[in-house]
């Protein structure tokens, strides 16, 4: 059933007999108060959605093929989001998602239509019919619960992009069994919830993307540092969830006293989480300075020191699978095991977005991580062996050994360096021993991983394996130590 003007004017009704002011406001008793705010917020449902069909509206009018005919150029627009976020005087990204919703609703509607019209024929031809069923966009489910009200255009559009699109790994049908199961939980969830669950539902459907995700996120990062008219010095950037999440364990140790942070028995870590919350500073400035802090440290870094291991600790919670890949529990084909293992992921606690099983062991090989296992149920299996980090000694010791990143061609500093476990510390039962352990530049340790690239240890010899996709004959390079001879 749809929305009609009589719905409408009820509904503003209904906010209007709340009151004309605050001091009314104020007035109503905490039952009403409740009451009250679900009624404009079903009011103002019923008015986004009218937003959305105005903006799917401007948009038709105002498609690139019509030049500057078009509606939003006629105006002096260069895009109907531009127009719509003139007049009604919201943020650009409201704007894209009133046409990005208004444009799936219309393509529903026009679709559903079709169909409805050759079903009423006289001489109705199911094969016409079911031509006209097929071109119903999988998202008409959304759109219909947009037009009755009982979904936010917000949590349409958080639907419409966590849930994704449709390619060759996640077919239609497949995204439309996942959203009737979406949308009976949507109702009584907020939009960052249910954009939450849209994406894991969407990983879910295609796990064996996480990986190419997990890259295009790697590759969106910036950072741009520039100065202002004034003098001032502004900062501006983007990181994928794995380095986001360490900037943001970095600020969370600076700041959390002021911030409700968790209340410290040691006499010397309570003094200072009083003067931090004594600091006339507010939380942001105390964040800024901290941050130049930093950058002067590294800046007289000794760059023989070798750094890891000291970092803001986070948790990877993974699965029993992604641990154990390549031993099925019941016989497969080839294929299947190596569909199985690409499909193996992890996540990292507190951040929604799902990360492959390279970055699995990338991050448990030296970072300050440590490794949740779970099974399929969501049962704690264990939480890993406890000495797994090389220790500060074992790091300087490599720094003198190695000389920096071994890698071929790359002249980092130790202290630009990570440590690397040659037999991975989870998967191959590895030993945090001196000997098996080599100094890699966080890129290439990352090149190591994604790539599937190995070390291998002779002796005291360390020799670099390609992966067949670089090398088909896997020919082993040398990896002599950058040390500087004595």
């Amino acid at each position: 059933m749809t929305t009609t003007a009589d719905d409408l004017r009820q509904a503003t009704d209904a906010v209007a007999r709340l009151g004309s002011s605050c001091a009314d406001y104020e007035a109503l008793p905490d039952a009403e108060v409740l009451a009250g705010q679900r009624q404009i917020a079903a009011a103002r449902r019923l008015l986004d959605t009218r937003s959305a069909w105005m903006a799917a509206t401007i948009a038709r009018r105002s498609r690139p093929e019509l030049g500057h005919s078009g509606l939003a150029a006629q105006q002096g627009f260069l895009s109907p989001e531009a127009l719509i976020q003139t007049v009604t005087g919201s943020t650009k990204n409201d704007a894209f998602k009133l046409v990005a919703v208004g444009t799936m609703m219309a393509d529903a509607e026009a679709a559903e239509k079709l169909v409805e019209a050759a079903l009423e024929s006289p001489d109705a031809d199911p094969g016409l019919v079911a031509a006209f069923e097929a071109k119903v966009p999988w998202q008409a489910p959304i759109a219909r619960a947009v037009t009755e009200g009982t979904l936010s255009v917000d949590a349409a559009e958080s639907i419409r992009s966590g849930l994704g699109e449709i390619d060759a790994a996640v077919t239609a049908d497949k995204l439309g069994t996942a959203l009737d199961s979406l949308l009976v939980e949507a109702a009584s969830l907020n939009a960052d919830q249910v954009f939450k669950l849209a994406r894991r539902l969407r990983d879910q459907l295609d796990e064996a993307g996480i990986a190419a995700r997990e890259k295009q996120a790697h590759d969106d990062r910036f950072l741009r540092v520039y100065r202002l008219g004034n003098g001032k010095v502004r900062l501006h950037g983007l990181f994928a969830p794995e380095d986001g999440e360490f900037v943001l364990s970095t600020f969370d140790s600076v700041t959390s006293p002021r911030r409700g942070g968790v209340r410290f028995v040691d006499k010397e870590k309570a003094a200072w989480a009083k003067r931090v919350q004594d600091d006339p500073r507010s939380t942001e400035q105390i964040a800024a300075d901290a941050l130049v802090q930093l950058l002067k440290i590294a800046g007289e870094a000794d760059q023989g020191r070798v750094f890891g291991g000291r970092r803001p600790a986070v948790r990877v919670i993974v699965t029993e699978k992604a641990l154990t890949p390549g031993q099925p529990a019941a016989p497969e084909t080839a294929e299947a095991t190596e569909t199985r293992e690409a499909a193996a992921h992890g996540q990292i606690e507190g951040n929604p977005v799902p990360i492959s099983q390279e970055t699995i062991d990338r991050l448990l090989c030296d970072t300050g991580t440590r490794g949740i296992q779970v099974d399929d149920t969501g049962q704690i299996i264990n939480v890993g062996r406890d000495q797994r980090l090389f220790t500060e000694a074992q790091r300087a010791a490599m720094g003198v050994r190695d000389g920096g990143c071994r890698w071929v061609d790359c002249d980092r500093s130790p202290a630009w360096t990570e440590a690397h476990h040659i037999n991975e510390w989870l998967k191959d039962n590895g030993y945090t021993d001196l000997a098996d352990g080599v100094l890699l530049c966080h890129p290439h340790h990352l090149l190591l991983h994604n790539q599937h690239w190995s070390i291998i240890r002779t002796g005291n010899d360390y020799w670099l394996r390609p992966p067949v996709e670089v090398d088909p004959e896997q020919i082993l390079i040398a990896l002599p130590s950058k040390r500087a001879t004595l």
